[in-house]
């Protein structure tokens, strides 16, 4: 199998944040990993580990205070505008429609307001917003968000996409359609994706290799790449094969966190 070339090099970054009176906590200790054109790759440990944080510092929203990171051999560090960015929360603005919600980054970039929502009622439907682009975030159910959401971090226009939790807020069995959605519009588009997650099988489920994080400070435990053919859809987590995958996270997340508590002193 041919590795994809590199779009994103994260190089031994480290990252602390002041606590009032009680000194600094290190959040991310010489974390490197990378991201190929086109891949899908999940980060996945425990709250609290870093992992929002290092998407905040590929995203440029901070700058770490070691180490580098790299969009196609050049550094970006602290730089902003040249990814797609989704954090945790949807922030949709409640008095936008969902139509002028999602037109905001092409709005940004220039481009005129009556051009904008062309561009974006032609992708409505394919993000399952049909007949929505007149209502308000309040009329929308969890799911309906975070497809409105996602839509305006696709009109970013990056090749590259940070997605922060998208479906961690979301009931069972919506996840499970959303997810599904979501392989879907990868398989569609092939945007090199960097994605957050607590769930082991919506990692192995959506990518092509997942990192393992430590708990704070985060560190890299583990790189395992995840040989599942594609297309994939939800009903795939019952395979033996996913589940031995499976299997083996959980057997490397428990045999890291042992390790690093073997460290503290």
């Amino acid at each position: 199998m041919c590795m994809p070339a590199v779009r994103l090099a994260v190089k031994a970054v480290s990252k602390s944040y002041d606590r009032p009176g009680r000194g600094k906590i290190l959040a991310l200790d010489r974390v490197s990993l990378t991201v190929g054109e086109g891949e899908f790759v999940s980060l996945i440990g425990p709250s609290g580990c870093g992992k929002s944080t290092l998407l905040e510092l590929v995203a440029g929203l901070a700058r770490p205070d070691q180490g580098d990171i790299l969009l196609q051999g050049r550094s970006v560090a602290g730089c902003r505008g040249h990814v797609s960015y989704m954090p945790q929360n949807d922030v949709l603005f409640p008095w936008r429609t969902v139509l002028d919600n999602v037109i905001l980054p092409l709005q940004l970039q220039g481009m005129a307001t009556k051009e904008a929502r062309q561009t974006a009622r032609q992708l409505l439907p394919l993000f399952g917003l049909a007949g929505f682009a007149d209502s308000y975030p309040h009329m929308l159910s969890g799911g309906m968000k975070q497809r409105a959401a996602f839509l305006r971090t696709y009109l970013c226009r990056q090749e590259l996409m940070l997605l922060d939790e998208p479906f961690g807020k979301l009931d069972a069995l919506t996840k499970i359609q959303m997810q599904e959605w979501l392989l879907d519009i990868w398989q569609r588009f092939q945007h090199s994706v960097l994605f957050v997650t607590h769930d082991i099988e919506e990692a192995i489920l959506l990518s092509d290799r997942i990192y393992l994080f430590s708990p704070r400070p985060g560190r890299i435990l583990a790189e395992l790449t995840v040989t599942l053919p594609r297309p994939r859809s939800p009903r795939l987590t019952t395979d033996r094969a996913f589940i031995k995958l499976k299997e083996t996270l959980y057997s490397r997340l428990q045999t890291g966190f042992l390790e690093q508590e073997g460290e503290a002193p």
